[in-house]
């Protein structure tokens, strides 16, 4: 491969200086791939009004067409810090509107595209901020087909948006997780739980231990805690904290069973052999111990 410049009719954002990313891999074959570094692209899903799709400006590469807002990748960036960068550039995305769902990587070796699910949390109107957008706009799911996709989100959209409606749920057995681990806990339950819920807000969980499709999946979590550990508080945007009245068992599997009823995957967190067995019941699309989640806060 080879990394070349974009050539001098190929302005992009012309203002400011250039990223060192911002250039052509060249596969031996002869096709370029933007981006030094790899690029990613954001699809931001809004429920009540589909995906943002971006109308990419003629000269750009698959000028014409339809796709994610996006762009090369700076040196050492994350995929997710640089998709959510490219469309705050692109498309005035504001600070805290979308939250990571999943995300889907296409490794060519040379060169990688991670697109970025991520949910609409707070509803935004796209602003056409840069020379690579002839137009932005949210596109209902049964319409997107109907555009000229950028050939690249063309091949993957049918799976993309089979996986907008999976939505993990990880419910978590706080007391059986922090006794896991000899640390002092006892002393002081209420701090325990409340440093576990601040390692669960970035909580990242291989697709593959979720049996599903794409790369990494950042699941909502229920933390469902009792006794002493009811009195933490619960000021958390990703981190539901449910404190059991009673059994903290019974509370458990209560939430198994609303999430269910909600049509969302569950993952129960615990230990308890007779508790792993009524989770199951209740419908738990999967059961993990305590040290599975431990290996996945704790690294």
């Amino acid at each position: 491969m080879t990394v070349v410049p974009p050539a001098a009719g190929e302005p992009r954002r012309p203002e400011g200086p250039r990223d060192p990313g911002d250039a052509w891999v060249v596969a031996e074959s002869g096709e370029r791939y933007w981006g030094r570094f790899g690029a990613a692209g954001l699809l931001a899903y809004d429920p009540a009004r589909g995906i943002l799709l971006q109308h990419r400006v003629a000269w750009s590469h698959f000028g014409g067409t339809w796709g994610l807002p996006g762009g090369a990748l700076h040196e050492g960036e994350s995929a997710i810090v640089g998709a959510i960068r490219e469309a705050q550039e692109e498309a005035g995305v504001p600070d805290g509107a979308v939250r990571p769902r999943f995300t889907s990587v296409l490794d060519l070796g040379i060169w990688s595209y991670t697109t970025v699910v991520a949910d609409v949390r707070v509803p935004f109107e796209p602003v056409i901020s840069d020379p690579e957008s002839v137009a932005l706009e949210w596109v209902p799911l049964d319409q997107v087909d109907e555009r000229p996709l950028h050939p690249g989100f063309g091949a993957s959209w049918p799976a993309l948006r089979t996986l907008l409606e999976v939505r993990p749920v990880v419910v978590v057995d706080a007391a059986n997780v922090v006794g896991s681990v000899p640390d002092g806990w006892w002393k002081d339950r209420a701090g325990a739980a409340r440093r576990l819920r601040g390692r669960l807000e970035g909580l990242t969980v291989p697709a593959a231990d979720l049996e599903l499709e794409g790369s990494a999946w950042f699941p909502e979590v229920s933390m469902v805690v009792e006794g002493q550990a009811r009195g933490m508080d619960s000021d958390s945007s990703v981190v539901s904290v449910i404190r059991a009245d009673a059994a903290g068992d019974d509370a458990i599997v209560a939430e198994v069973e609303r999430l269910v009823a909600a049509k969302h995957t569950v993952v129960a967190v615990t230990s308890d052999r007779g508790l792993r067995e009524r989770v199951e019941h209740a419908g738990a699309e999967h059961v993990r111990s305590a040290g599975w989640l431990r290996d996945l806060i704790d690294h």
